[in-house]
């Protein structure tokens, strides 16, 4: 809660549940067991196992169609077990990432979420924040709203308490000023619940990357209906038997298909995104978590970002008495200084700024009388120009007027009547109080009879009154986070609205590089694409940037091939945090427009967490490599196991079944889903360039790796089997001898698919306590399989002698382990 400074004490808690409970509730959607279930009952293997399993009844061959069914239910719950914790994640993102809105309830100012507003409700709209449900205005400070959403016209509108012009619509956008309204509509009954109804039925676009996935397993699938048709005709035509084909083609069909691609990609993605919001990082959609890892620059505000956003006021320079007082002396003084008296009647009377805050502070520290009761705001100009100013006219009720302005020191300077050596004088203090890293502001006064004001407040003449530095101490973490960037290959831009001086000074106190490099907003805007592409990469600090600038330069670096990170707070901050790749709204400071327009949100406005969140996403990327590289190596010998025999007119042609191919998916799926979506961060990656977010796991360099993995073994599996079978080894011998050396290849492959970098000596050594559960399982399957009766004879198995297993072990480790010398060959190279 925090203090109430509203003659409003608003619902009591109490009156807003009971409100909350009457409200017509929508029809209840499908349940998410539901939805879950028929996914996957549609599953492609789902539907393949079923068909086997019938084919079993119907071959009269019981005990394999009871265990056919059995996998079934087993690999639907492993499914249905992966796709709930997926979308339970997702839930509870939805759930962190909510809008809120500020709510007056029993006499407090509370924070609550957009769906918990009920009618009679006092809420609380500032700059920036999006109407949070339709309501009428009981007070507002030269309050303005954009109602574009609702009329389609783009410029802003003057709201008041007036009877004809106090309404205000849900989803409208707040641009200048505050108000306080009483909620007369929500949800369905709101002007914009249309609107919203529209909304949610326009589909998201989906990841680059999980297109690619989408397109490999696409064209898999085709090719594994191709391949069902072509064995089921060519097994036919050989032995006239078609439930034995069908069974035969089946099993080709199921070993084709990499199913776990998919499954792996969204598993992956929203547990990324869980976890990132244990590090205080709430991301919008799995695309962001995508593109993290990919990030080629990042571009941050400097106030709250790089600064602790707490604007002590640390100089104050008197133009009428040349006077300059220091921090000490501001703490120690007695007196209004007329500066400071105007400075705070041009802000906010209710006050969120910091620097307003401050100005309010001390002026009811030193006045003598506190005359803000009894002054009414009758005018206001908000912020505007470039560089920018504001203007506030106070009346109390004898006609006593107050007309303040401030804003950039130079914006007050141009409508301000001073001579050329009083502006000589005043830039002289400017420079001097911004290389200390003071954030500076010019403050004016003028008067007016009548109220005829003005159409802009640039057409007064005030006379000038002085400067308020004020000091935003960086935060204590910056410089390390600065390094942790440049270390990552990752560079770092300031897009501030402050000017150069003071930006460089605050800059070179955190170690930022390049920080004597500047260019002002103005000058950006009248340079040629072509100039600006030349000097993106070589500036690192832009200052006086409004919101076209900003744009600007966020577009130029995309075109310059990088990926853009963008933090924001405020509503000028929309557009580029849109058109970045990754928009970063800050959670404590900003706006609702910038956490709407954002991809992720920083709950506690901590830079460092995006070292964290690239950290994540990097890790995320490299080990969903790691799981489509496992799964492809492991399927190539399952595939090739199934086909090589056949077509080669082998002896035996039936090695794998249905149900050993399904016995496989059922180690498969924990490994590439639970396994690798566990393994730490290796050592070197964020030590090392962002990867190009064009790259992806289907370009041959990629998978040629793979590739060569899964055909070296097959050579051992089949080489194996060949020779027992030459040796007049039964077909069940061979089978075993065949099953277990795959096996074992997929536990050796697991653990040096952890890295394509590190020896596996190293890669022991990560924390991943599910590699011993999962593999010590895959072992006891396997002698299961060979040794106990009931489960060999479903796999029509014999019992292997410890002589043959220990073969089977040995062709096993040399077909997999080979990829070490690779690595080996791989770090030589690379640290010469």
């Amino acid at each position: 809660m925090s203090k109430n400074p509203f003659p409003f004490t608003g619902l009591s808690s109490a009156e807003a549940k009971k409100r909350q409970k009457d409200l017509v509730l929508p029809g209840k959607q499908q349940s998410e067991f539901i939805i879950i279930l028929k996914e996957t009952v549609f599953e492609p293997i789902f539907i393949l196992l079923i068909a086997s399993a019938v084919v079993y009844l119907l071959l009269g061959e019981f005990s394999e169609a009871i265990f056919l069914l059995s996998a079934v239910i087993l690999v639907s719950t492993i499914s249905f077990f992966q796709t709930f914790r997926t979308r339970k994640a997702l839930s509870l993102l939805e759930v962190l990432t909510a809008s809120k809105t500020k709510v007056i309830r029993d006499g407090e100012v509370l924070e609550i979420f957009s769906e918990e507003i009920v009618p009679g409700d006092f809420l609380i709209s500032e700059e920036g924040s999006v109407v949070a449900a339709d309501g009428l205005i009981v007070h507002c400070n030269d309050f303005a709203v954009n109602e574009s959403v609702l009329t389609g016209e783009s410029f802003s509108v003057s709201k008041s308490t007036a009877k004809d012009n106090n309404i205000v619509f849900q989803g409208t956008l707040a641009v200048s000023g505050l108000a306080v309204y009483e909620v007369t509509a929500t949800g369905a009954d709101s002007r914009a619940a249309q609107l919203a109804k529209l909304a949610k039925e326009i589909k998201t676009e989906k990841p680059p990357l999980y297109k690619q996935i989408l397109s490999f397993v696409k064209s898999m699938t085709i090719i594994g209906m191709v391949c069902f048709l072509l064995v089921l005709g060519f097994y036919y035509f050989q032995t006239q038997k078609f439930l034995d084909s069908l069974l035969m083609a089946l099993t080709l069909a199921m070993s084709i298909l990499p199913e776990e691609i998919p499954v792996a990609f969204t598993t992956f993605m929203a547990l990324g995104a869980w976890k990132l919001s244990k590090t205080g990082i709430l991301v919008k959609g799995l695309n962001t978590v995508e593109t993290l890892g990919a990030a080629t620059v990042i571009c941050i505000d400097k106030t709250g970002t790089i600064t602790e956003n707490k604007m002590e006021l640390a100089s104050i320079y008197n133009h009428q008495t040349k006077e300059i007082f220091n921090a000490k002396q501001i703490k120690e003084q007695k007196t209004l200084n007329e500066v400071t008296e105007y400075g705070m009647w041009a802000s906010e009377p209710v006050p969120f700024d910091p620097m307003e805050i401050a100005l309010h502070d001390l002026y009811k520290k030193l006045t003598l009388r506190d005359a803000r009761a009894d002054f009414k705001m009758i005018h206001e100009y908000p912020l505007d120009g470039q560089p920018p100013m504001m203007t506030h006219i106070f009346e109390n009720k004898d006609g006593e007027r107050h007309l303040a302005t401030k804003g950039a020191p130079e914006a007050i300077m141009n409508v301000s009547d001073l001579d050329v050596s009083e502006k000589k004088l005043i830039n002289s203090k400017i420079k001097d109080l911004a290389s200390q890293g003071f954030r500076v502001l010019g403050v004016g006064k003028t008067s007016l009879k009548g109220n005829s004001f003005p159409e802009k407040q640039q057409d007064f003449s005030f006379t000038f009154l002085g400067l308020l530095a004020f000091y935003d101490p960086p935060k204590e973490n910056i410089a390390k986070v600065f390094d942790q960037f440049y270390n990552a290959g990752i560079a770092v831009k300031i897009i501030t609205g402050d000017n150069a001086l003071t930006t460089s000074a605050i800059a070179k106190q955190c170690g930022f590089k390049a920080a004597e490099k500047t260019l002002d907003g103005k000058e950006l805007i009248e340079m040629s694409d072509k100039e600006l592409l030349r000097l993106a990469d070589e500036v690192n600090i832009y200052t006086r940037m409004f919101p076209e600038a900003k744009l600007r330069i966020i577009n130029i670096l995309k075109q310059k091939g990088h990926v853009v990170a963008m933090t924001g707070d405020g509503v000028n901050d929309s557009l580029a945090l849109k058109s970045s790749h990754i928009g970063i709204a800050m959670g404590k400071r900003g706006s609702e427009v910038a956490r709407q327009a954002a991809s992720l949100i920083l709950i506690d406005d901590d830079l460092s967490h995006m070292v964290e969140a690239i950290a994540i996403g990097r890790r995320i990327y490299e080990n969903l490599k790691k799981a489509i590289q496992y799964i492809i190596s492991i399927h190539i010998p399952i595939i090739l196991i199934v086909t090589i025999p056949l077509l080669l007119f082998w002896k035996y042609t039936n090695i794998f079944s249905p149900v050993h191919v399904i016995f496989l998916e059922l180690i498969m799926g924990p490994t590439c889903s639970i396994i690798f979506e566990n393994e730490p961060i290796e050592a070197n990656s964020m030590n090392k360039p962002p990867r190009k977010l064009s790259s992806t796991f289907f370009a041959f360099n990629e998978l040629s790796i793979s590739i060569i993995q899964g055909i070296i073994i097959t050579a051992s599996c089949l080489g194996m089997g060949y020779y027992y079978m030459a040796n007049e080894y039964s077909i069940a011998e061979v089978r075993t001898i065949i099953y277990s050396t795959l096996i074992f290849s997929n536990i050796f492959l697991t653990l040096t698919n952890r890295s394509f970098y590190y020896s596996v000596f190293t890669t022991i050594r990560y924390k991943n306590p599910l590699i011993p559960l999962i593999l010590g399982v895959s072992l006891l399957i396997l002698l299961l399989s060979i040794y106990y009766s009931p489960i060999r004879n479903i796999f029509e198995f014999v019992p292997l002698p410890l002589t043959e297993l220990s073969y089977c072990l040995f062709a096993a480790f040399t077909g997999v382990m080979w990829v070490e010398i690779f690595k080996f060959i791989k770090r030589r190279i690379q640290s010469v």
